[in-house]
């Protein structure tokens, strides 16, 4: 999961946390933000949100709820395969809650252009895009922050773990907040409307604050480019592992990956740095291992020896997710029950908070 933020507190949440995960339908070995999310959830709790909305611009459709929810059996071997338990943290599809959408259409209203025209991933998105043949980039993706900003608010968040690619975007939330209480939420007309609509006379929107989450172990590069980030966007399939690839595939893009002409592996040598990729990849797909540890085993083998390796160990370490996504894609009454819970849950809270928008902008309130 690349694009992740978790959500903790406010006043109406009833659950710590939640996540959004991109709507691509493959998720890579590029992240490893997805294994704090089921320790977290057996702790507090949180919500998963499926982000399609904020991808329907980029033409991709495949939903990846069911990799991650976690079906809970009698018997919870330590080595199972753990996931989100939704009978403890509500699972949801973005979509399925109108209140996304019609909040970040009402943000938009009241977010100067100039402010998105600054947001670094759409310029350099909107480039990628363009030198990829692309006349032109859909308003969608000029106007995604507007729609993170109604993700987060929402759900009255006080404060929102993120990574530091994302630290500008929950900056903009922040401004938004503070645009929109100072506009709309002062004054006797305000309360007025408050008063009007049944609700309390206090600003609509928490101001989030950010957490930067700083992920664990070495930072997962392309197989194709050692010095690019791993990434389920890039347009070429050959440079990532995703969870869902058949051993065939793994093997095949493992043993195509970009290597050098120098016998035996090294980490952080500057000028190999597919050398340490490969190995930080060995390492990611065994827990526990230390860097010394994996050295002493490969360090001096060729790439004709150590590929093949790599391939088993991570084939073997994708087995049982790919064994448990297989589990719970296969019952669709159950899976789909999931997503309805969620949704329902997910719905009474985001409601609330966009009632008292849509009151403090002075729309009259529905009867």
């Amino acid at each position: 999961f690349i694009q992740t933020f978790l959500i903790h507190g406010g006043r109406i949440l009833p659950w710590d946390r939640l996540v959004e995960v991109e709507a691509t339908g493959r998720l890579d070995g590029g992240s490893a933000s997805k294994r704090p999310w089921t320790s977290m959830s057996c702790k507090y709790g949180f919500h998963v949100q499926e982000a399609k909305l904020g991808h329907f611009n980029l033409r991709i459709y495949e939903s990846v709820i069911s990799t991650i929810l976690y079906r809970p059996v009698s018997s919870r071997a330590a080595s199972a395969p753990k996931g989100i338990d939704p009978e403890q943290s509500k699972v949801f599809v973005q979509s399925h809650v109108p209140a996304h959408a019609e909040l970040a259409w009402l943000l938009n209203c009241a977010t100067p252009m100039n402010w998105l025209e600054r947001m670094i991933q759409y310029k350099e998105k909107k480039a990628k895009a363009e030198s990829g043949g692309s006349d032109s980039v859909g308003v969608g993706l000029f106007t995604y922050p507007i729609l993170m900003a109604a993700d987060i608010l929402l759900y009255q968040a006080d404060r929102v773990p993120v990574g530091e690619d994302q630290r500008q975007h929950l900056e903009l939330a922040r401004d938004v907040v503070r645009r929109f209480n100072d506009q709309y939420c002062k004054g006797a007309q305000f309360k007025k409307r408050c008063k009007a609509a049944g609700i309390p006379s206090r600003p609509a929107f928490t101001e989030p604050e950010a957490m930067i989450v700083k992920q664990g172990g070495a930072r997962i590069m392309s197989l194709t480019d050692g010095r690019s980030k791993m990434s389920k966007s890039d347009p070429n399939d050959g440079s990532r592992i995703n969870i869902l690839d058949e051993p065939a595939l793994i093997r095949s893009k493992i043993k195509k990956c970009k290597t050098d002409d120098v016998v035996g592996l090294e980490w952080d040598n500057p000028e190999r740095p597919e050398s340490t990729n490969l190995l930080s990849i060995y390492q990611a797909v065994q827990p526990g291992r230390t860097r010394e540890d994996i050295l002493e085993e490969v360090g001096e083998m060729s790439w004709g020896t150590f590929k093949p390796l790599l391939a088993d160990a991570v084939v073997a370490h994708l087995e049982p997710m790919q064994k448990r996504y297989a589990e719970v894609r296969a019952d669709e009454e159950y899976l789909n029950g999931v997503l309805r819970d969620g949704a329902d849950a997910a719905d009474a809270i985001a409601g609330k908070t966009l009632e008292a928008a849509r009151a403090a902008m002075g729309f009259t309130p529905r009867g």
